[in-house]
């Protein structure tokens, strides 16, 4: 159940909008190359940490990790782990006590950025609700390029529209996340991520039936390495922490209801061996699309999915079946992964601040709502107005992906690897010594190095 949870939080508009957009921005198959590598050797490792947090802290994770700075720096280990009662009398101590670690930011960094990133998502999702019943009323049938892109443009040039999609898919959330997540999302996603990856393979399988299919293919998987930058480097990191939400503080939410006979290695290797298939069957759905109609793909932007993915439909037998069935699949994929965004917040307010479930979602959705505002206007009323070359939604976007997650998870890596007690890590992770070793390694050396270096070209 923690993996269909936490595949539930990391598949969604991440892998299917914003994989496709980002490789098309970034370089083709260079991208793709850096990405699958900074899944396995950064964010993958910084991933396990995450959830080794959430699972030995057992809280929110500010918490967590004050709770944890704390007992590697002031308690002996064999003297806790041999007392039970001491550990849950210590964990209630740390919570109220004012004297927080410094490391505790690191987690209030995560829950800032999830809501970041929450107010530009539920836009995105938004359009997908839109799309739901554009696709039920036979919209796409037979529809050509321009007719993809004019219905597209019509939406987000409609603030009234958008701002009442965003504001139905907020309210969606917040009900869900104030009734309490666990059992629902875990009887959900046992389904839904199933029946969302059945649908791309069907949808990839059509796709290499035309014309562009070998380009499309050449595009993704040969990689041009003039265009690996650092600028494309950090973009791939980025995208690599986004898309398995690393930093945001979700896992560690996860991670505290991850059971202790659990392997924490096995569970989010099989997480994001998941997450990365479903973004991989993205491109191999999209990009084909994109070469047999003759689209320039580094100029498509945000709205890459949204008018490329309609023509498929409209040119398939039962298209606007299928079409139906794949953006309510995409919806329920975006709900679950706004929930683990917003959670931790909320988590932190009712262990904190002692509010209800139901004060914490509606004060935490109103602020996330008004924030998408900005989101929602940068596509129309606002849209000349940047900042660096940016609109809100694009300063947002990079804030958060480019700067803000791979930092949490460089801090993390810190963290786990050089401020945690070692014994305390062997403990919880129970990996043999090959696997830890090189774990180690990882998470000391290649991770931080990786990110800083990139770090510091970035500003240069």
């Amino acid at each position: 159940m923690f993996i269909f949870a936490a595949t539930g939080s990391a598949v969604g508009l991440g892998n299917i909008w914003k994989f496709p957009w980002m490789v098309s921005e970034s370089g083709g198959g260079a991208f793709v190359l850096i990405y699958i590598s900074s899944v396995i050797l950064i964010a993958l490792p910084i991933m396990i940490a995450e959830v080794f947090i959430g699972r030995h802290g057992k809280q929110n994770p500010v918490a967590s990790l004050q709770y944890l700075s704390k007992e590697s720096s002031s308690f002996d280990v064999t003297e806790i782990d041999g007392d039970l009662n001491r550990i849950k009398t210590k964990k209630q101590q740390y919570s109220n006590s004012d004297d927080y670690s410094n490391w505790q930011l690191v987690g209030w960094g995560g829950i800032i950025a999830g809501i970041f990133i929450l107010s530009f998502y539920s836009v995105i999702a938004g359009w997908t609700m839109s799309y739901i019943l554009k696709a039920g009323s036979g919209a796409f049938n037979l529809i050509d390029l321009e007719g993809s892109k004019m219905i597209f443009a019509n939406l987000v040039a409609d603030p009234i529209k958008l701002m009442g999609w965003h504001t139905v898919f907020m309210i969606l959330t917040c009900y869900i996340v104030a009734k309490g997540v666990k059992g629902g999302l875990e009887k959900a996603v046992k389904f839904l991520i199933p029946g969302l990856f059945l649908i791309l393979i069907a949808l990839a399988l059509y796709s290499t039936t035309l014309n562009g299919f070998g380009d499309g293919m050449r595009y993704m998987f040969v990689p041009e390495l003039s265009k690996i930058s650092p600028s494309v480097v950090l973009s791939a990191i980025g995208m690599a922490f986004f898309s398995l939400s690393i930093g945001m503080g979700s896992l560690m939410v996860y991670g505290s209801y991850l059971s202790n006979e659990s392997s924490i290695g096995e569970v989010t290797a099989t997480v994001a061996f998941a997450d990365t298939s479903v973004a991989i069957l993205a491109g191999l759905i999209i990009f084909p699309i994109v070469f047999t109609y003759n689209l320039d793909p580094s100029t498509a932007g945000p709205g890459l999915i949204f008018e490329t993915l309609p023509i498929a439909f409209g040119s398939m037998p039962g298209g606007s079946i299928i079409a139906t069935l794949f953006f309510i699949l995409l919806f329920f994929a975006a709900i679950t992964s706004s929930i683990s965004l917003i959670e931790p917040a909320i988590s932190f307010l009712i262990e904190r601040h002692s509010m209800s479930r139901a004060e914490a979602s509606i004060k935490m959705g109103l602020l996330t709502w008004f924030l998408g505002i900005g989101t929602l206007l940068s596509f129309n009323l606002i849209s000349d107005y940047k900042l660096l070359g940016m609109n809100f939604f694009g300063i947002l976007d990079g804030l958060t992906s480019k700067i803000m997650l791979p930092l949490g998870g460089l801090l993390m890596a810190i963290f786990t690897g050089y401020i945690v007690k070692k014994k305390i890590v062997m403990d919880e992770l129970r990996m043999g010594p090959i696997k830890f070793n090189f774990w180690l390694i990882l998470i000391k050396y290649v991770a931080p190095i990786a990110v800083t270096l990139i770090f510091v070209r970035g500003l240069l």
